[in-house]
């Protein structure tokens, strides 16, 4: 069975990256991006919207943990710990930085794939939070994803396909901040170079169809250095 789910794994040891990759195709994760270092994360993290993470602790340019604390202000997904630091003192650590299961090497591959498919599917469940239509309810406005309609105060509103697929990327990430490359990336994808500007102008746009006032927004709103989030209003 095929799985959805997006999963980052970050392992400077090759073999072990090599094997956990293998096994999670063998049951059915097929959206896999694999690295070695802190470095390398960060660039994946910063193109890419993740359901899923998998991190050594120690690794040569930082740690698992530092990954974490750069991870968890802007994502809710889970995060796995493979490691072979098996002490109290740093499983605790882990929990307490924002982890969600930790597995010591060397692993149980059935038992890795196991606890990923736990996670991924109670994850999959609460984050996209739609009604039995597919609708996405915040209130003043609706977006059905099946129909493709935006409703805004009851009357239903024209969106273009690019508007249309933001604000699905919002509504399915909703209170997660979405980098500028993240969106690029996800909306316009790899093959079209996009400015700053032309996302700036999309939002606009976009809050001028669910916004009370789209000059203080208070469903999209504005994480300054970082991207967008939307949430549910004030």
């Amino acid at each position: 069975m095929k799985m959805d789910a997006k999963i980052l794994v970050v392992d400077d040891e090759q073999a072990i990256a090599d094997m956990v990759d293998i096994i999670l195709h063998k049951e059915g994760f097929s959206n896999i991006d694999v690295c070695g270092s802190v470095k390398e994360a960060i660039l994946h993290i910063d193109k890419n919207i993740y359901d899923f993470f998998i991190l050594d602790i120690m690794l040569p340019d930082g740690t698992g943990l530092d990954l974490v604390k750069r991870i968890r202000p802007e994502n809710n997904a889970p995060i796995f710990f493979l490691t072979a630091k098996v002490a109290d003192a740093d499983i605790l650590r882990g929990f307490m930085t924002g982890a969600d299961d930790y597995i010591t090497k060397p692993f149980n591959p059935l038992e890795l794939a196991a606890r990923v498919k736990v996670h991924s599917k109670r994850y999959s469940a609460t984050k996209n939070k739609t009604t039995s239509k597919g609708t996405f309810d915040y209130g003043r406005f609706q977006l059905n994803i099946s129909a493709a309609e935006l409703t805004v105060d009851g009357q239903k509103t024209i969106l273009s396909g690019k508007l249309f697929h933001l604000l699905k990327l919002f509504c399915e990430h909703q209170g997660q901040v979405l980098s500028k490359e993240q969106i690029y990336k996800q909306v316009w994808g790899d093959d079209y170079f996009i400015d700053d500007n032309t996302i700036m102008v999309h939002i606009r746009k976009l809050r001028e169809k669910i916004e009370v006032d789209p000059g203080r927004p208070s469903y999209l709103q504005t994480v300054r250095g970082i991207g967008y989030k939307l949430v549910q209003g004030e």
